[in-house]
């Protein structure tokens, strides 16, 4: 699977720009703020209906504009996928698949399997724990379609109960058979996303390890650990030993929704005693296990792309992830770069065919 052209629409600082790419590897080349990195975030936008760097979608419309359009023509199992993603202010987002409209998001995840790996990852080593739990469940959703709609039903009913805990405390009231409800729903919930997430954790992390091993030369020792309250007791007890906390804060403070990830070098956290090169060695290792397993999992060559990497690392880690990429098992790679002698020393060490794109 690759993608064959793309164009643009008032995206972001783009009135209209298309683009013809090359099935291995493309490079967007110039300096900061001329649009590289937006141009990923379209591609990324195609495979996840979203932006990966402005969660409010009407902010992704050029300024002064009405709208904008997306529009990417892939190759997959040998016939053409084309799929839109547009918006207009005051509306919804539509996202269509060979002109056909999508009734969900949720049922586009997973047919254009991405992996995009940026600065802005640092977010999942110095943000709080949904930050994290976002990236496991997003992994998970790309191959579990039901998975997605798990966390969905989930979080409604943490919302339910929440609502339902401020309302116990202004009207100074209390119905626990109501609340049995709710922490019956979540019980059941829980314990299959625990499952899920227990599951992939356990696959995902010796990958992981691996990856890390081979950017570093087994510089340093790292680790991933899957903190969860559900590892000691079901929900169910949780709920119940943790009432009176829960009437007093207002809100549920306990279960799946406060599973973390933590992210360790050599048994201590990688925020705190990882240099700024260990911590994307750290990021570029976790999303090239990401990468691993989609692929493993799904049968098909995520498209993989690098915004801005290359800055922080030194010579022997950007060689050793030249190396990686150059191996059969990666498909089409985009890279952004604001220095274009470093991207075609890189790009000419793969022996792939490539293009380059001066913005």
């Amino acid at each position: 699977m690759f993608l064959k052209k793309l164009t643009l629409f008032n995206y972001k600082n783009f009135s209209e720009a298309s683009f013809e790419f090359d099935n291995k590897i493309n490079c967007f080349v110039g300096k900061n703020g001329i649009g590289k990195t937006n141009v990923l975030d379209a591609i990324y936008h195609l495979s996840q209906g979203k932006s990966y760097f402005n969660p409010i979608a009407a902010q992704n419309i050029k300024h002064n504009e009405e709208f904008f359009v997306v529009d990417g023509e892939f190759e997959k199992n040998e016939r053409t996928e084309q799929i839109v993603c547009s918006l207009k202010k005051g509306q919804k987002k539509i996202l269509k698949r060979n002109g056909k409209l999508y009734d969900k998001f949720s049922e586009h995840i997973g047919l254009i399997p991405l992996v995009i790996i940026s600065p802005a990852d640092r977010d999942l080593i110095i943000d709080g724990s949904e930050t994290r739990r976002k990236f496991v469940d997003s992994v998970i959703s790309q191959l579990d379609k039901t998975y997605l709609q798990e966390i969905i039903k989930y979080q409604r009913i943490i919302v339910q109960r929440n609502a339902l805990l401020k309302y116990f405390s202004l009207n100074h009231t209390f119905d626990k058979e109501t609340l049995l409800i709710y922490n019956e729903q979540l019980n059941e919930l829980g314990q299959i996303i625990f499952k899920k997430r227990t599951h992939f954790l356990k696959k995902f992390i010796p990958i992981f390890n691996q990856y890390y091993h081979e950017i570093s030369n087994n510089a340093e020792t790292v680790q991933l650990v899957y903190q969860s309250d559900l590892f000691e007791k079901n929900m169910l007890q949780l709920l119940e030993e943790n009432l009176a906390k829960d009437r007093a804060l207002q809100y549920t403070s306990v279960g799946i929704h406060k599973d973390d990830l933590s992210f360790e070098i050599d048994g201590f956290p990688i925020k705190k005693f990882g240099s700024q090169g260990q911590q994307k060695s750290f990021l570029i290792a976790l999303k090239l296990a990401q990468f691993d397993f989609v692929k493993k999992q799904s049968g098909e060559k995520p498209i993989l792309l690098f915004d801005d990497i290359f800055d922080k690392l030194d010579e022997t880690r950007v060689s050793k992830i030249v190396t990686m990429v150059n191996q059969e098992e990666f498909g089409q790679l985009f890279i952004s770069d604001t220095h274009p002698e470093r991207t075609e020393n890189i790009v000419r060490q793969t022996h792939q065919s490539y293009k380059i794109f001066n913005l």
